[in-house]
């Protein structure tokens, strides 16, 4: 039977493999995670992975349509890494939203095995546990064998409760980069309970993945859909730009850059509608 712990209001349900002797699962149920975020965006200058993004995010994407047929309701968010210790991890949040890492032995699992996952996630179920650990048992190999090829990969996230995150990243795409830009797009991690800070990142881009993150205070109603796309097309831009050194300190908006972040089409009205709202966003 799972074991259950608790910190900070989690639920923990580890299960042992009592053959391989690792750990494969992790379930939890936290109150919200936390986030910190600093004003303005962030460029992590991490150098460009020489790893094909495209193959490893469209397996993503397939795996996660093909448990989500099976969940009945909720959003689910999936990661798909290569630890070797840990198959499964889900947390659970009011909604319901799922936010699983797996690892990539799932990504060819056949129809059973993906409906197993879905049961799992959803109810915690006894026999989708089952299921679970004997695929995991019969798999054995890819654990053992697989190299860590990146950085723990990250739960994309891109459909939130009001915005859908990649719609605005693939309109922006098409109407200002000619569909040039090369990147993923995810809401950041979620925080605790609303209060009111002193900063906010709304964006930030990671050079190393092609990743843009955004903040999850721009997912509310209050927030225009200009102004979420002003910040979305900020951090693309990024990756049109260099990072020139200038007098010993990295310029990152030059003045080209802001010279094309001025093109928006409604550049001066999301950044009237920031100053007159931002007490508003740093209450998250």
């Amino acid at each position: 039977m799972p074991r259950e712990r608790g910190a900070r209001g989690a639920r923990m349900a580890p299960l042992r493999s009592g053959k391989t002797g690792f750990d494969w699962t992790e379930v939890s149920v936290p109150a919200l995670e936390q986030a910190s975020f600093a004003l303005d965006d962030r460029i992590d200058l991490r150098p460009p992975s020489a790893l094909p993004l495209g193959a490893e995010e469209t397996a993503r994407k397939t795996l996660e349509r093909r448990i989500s047929a099976h969940l009945g309701s909720g959003r689910l968010a999936l990661g798909i890494t290569d630890n070797r210790f840990t198959m499964i991890s889900v947390r659970r949040y009011r909604g319901p939203v799922y936010r699983v890492r797996l690892h990539h032995m799932f990504v060819t699992a056949p129809p059973p095995v993906t409906r197993a996952l879905a049961r799992y996630i959803s109810h915690n179920e006894s026999q989708a546990s089952r299921d679970l650990s004997r695929f995991i048992e019969e798999n054995q190999e890819a654990i053992r064998r697989a190299p860590r090829r990146r950085p723990p990969s990250l739960t994309m996230e891109t459909m939130g409760e009001i915005y859908d995150l990649q719609t605005v990243y693939d309109d922006l795409n098409a109407t200002y980069f000619d569909d040039q830009i090369d990147a993923r797009i995810t809401w950041g991690t979620r925080g605790g309970r609303g209060r009111r800070r002193t900063s906010i990142k709304m964006g930030s881009y990671s050079v190393e993945d092609r990743l843009i993150r955004i903040h999850p205070a721009l997912d509310r109603r209050f927030v225009p859909q200009f102004f979420l796309e002003w910040i979305v097309y900020h951090e693309m831009l990024h990756q049109v730009h260099d990072i020139p050194i200038v007098d010993g300190r990295r310029q990152f908006h030059t003045p080209e850059f802001l010279a094309q972040e001025s093109n928006f089409e409604f550049y001066e009205r999301a950044r009237d509608w920031e100053r007159r709202n931002l007490d508003r966003l740093l209450n998250f």
